[in-house]
């Protein structure tokens, strides 16, 4: 029981960090490319649209062999949290990113013209119109990348990082399925329960809005 627990805090610890700085990334990034009148908003999206449609296993090894490539210039671990950091952030940003672009651009024109005849500067309109307007799709894009960082870490337990994949690899090599069950298990109903928060914070914010 001990095990499971100290598994479980590792897996969520894993999530919440690398959840925390695709959102320092990709919330910034997405208000920046929905206000700016330059053509990088396509670009940047597909890129990170590019990133997704890498299978996470591949993903990792990657990774992995451009961290060993730049340690001979800079010391860096190949394995532990680096890489598994690395590669949960590369996959939280697309839905965070483009759920904040999408959620400024569909702040009403005349909304945001009324709020300029009121007085107010660009920035008191960011903070007080367009990001309380588009957080239920914010929300939304955190949803979705908490969900799928979940379900990746047990993958980068294969690089050393701890968590309930710890659980689930272990079993599957010594075929003892009441390991596999107690990685599964719980990171499923992390998932679910993290999924339920964020769909009823969603669902909070869109009616107050």
């Amino acid at each position: 029981m001990n095990l499971l627990i100290r598994k479980t805090l590792e897996h969520m610890e894993l999530t919440f960090i690398s959840l925390f700085i695709a959102m320092m990334i990709a919330i910034p990034l997405g208000i920046f490319l929905a206000r700016s009148r330059r053509k990088a908003a396509p670009i940047v999206l597909r890129f990170t649209a590019m990133i997704q449609t890498i299978p996470g296993l591949a993903l990792i090894a990657l990774i992995v062999v451009i961290l060993a490539a730049l340690r001979s210039v800079i010391p860096l671990s190949v394995t532990g949290m680096l890489p598994a950091l690395i590669v949960l952030v590369l996959y939280a940003l697309l839905p965070i990113l483009s759920n904040t672009y999408t959620g400024i651009q569909q702040v009403s024109p005349n909304v945001k013209g009324v709020a300029n005849a009121m007085g107010m500067t660009g920035k008191q309109i960011l903070f007080y119109v367009e990001i309380p307007l588009s957080l239920p799709i914010l929300i939304n894009g955190v949803r979705i990348a908490m969900v799928t960082t979940i379900g990746m870490v047990t993958l980068t337990s294969l690089v050393g990082s701890g968590g309930l994949g710890d659980l689930i690899v272990q079993g599957l090599r010594t075929m003892q399925m009441g390991l596999v069950l107690a990685g599964t298990i719980p990171a499923a109903l992390l998932a679910i329960l993290f999924d339920t928060i964020l769909t009823k914070a969603g669902d909070y914010f869109t009616v107050e809005c």
